[in-house]
């Protein structure tokens, strides 16, 4: 039977608790759900949204895409569309940050794209992906030309 064991130790300075021992508490999922001063202690210590990952593991309810890594995620949220890639950017703030990531938009641009100009990679670096998927192509090309006459520009003045 599966059994839910938390462990803890007192840290103090105050000197009743220097001798303290740590404590060990093992539960069913069951008793676990039916103890109140514990899942408490699990939210003080923990926080409420790890308590509610525990309740759901007890309940039988694994959230898989909680624990895949942000790579995998960010690889398969680049198949979505753009209107879903907003939708699921407002479900959880860790997809908010997917969704909203430059590594995110640096693949929807690629897959837009036939080719990628270093200039263009360059501009995306200063200006951000996403800012530059949603910039119209004519003020795209402007600050290209507006960056190469900078550089040409510095270039003829170290020479």
């Amino acid at each position: 039977m599966a059994k839910i064991i938390f462990r803890w130790w007192k840290i103090s300075l105050r000197s009743e608790y220097r001798s303290a021992r740590p404590g060990e508490s093992k539960d069913t999922h069951e008793d676990f759900l039916d103890n109140s001063y514990l899942q408490v202690q699990v939210a003080l210590i923990f926080g409420a949204r790890t308590l509610d990952y525990v309740f759901n593991l007890c309940k039988g309810k694994f959230d898989f895409l909680e624990r895949l890594s942000d790579s995998l995620l960010l690889s398969i949220i680049s198949y979505l569309d753009l209107e879903d890639v907003a939708r699921l950017s407002q479900t959880s703030r860790r997809f908010a940050k997917l969704c909203k990531s430059d590594m995110l938009w640096e693949q929807i641009v690629q897959s837009a794209c036939d080719t990628i100009t270093p200039d263009m990679r360059t501009l995306a670096e200063d200006m951000g992906w996403r800012k530059m998927f949603f910039t119209n192509k004519l003020q795209l090309q402007r600050q290209l030309r507006k960056k190469k006459q900078r550089r040409e520009s510095q270039q003829q003045a170290l020479l």
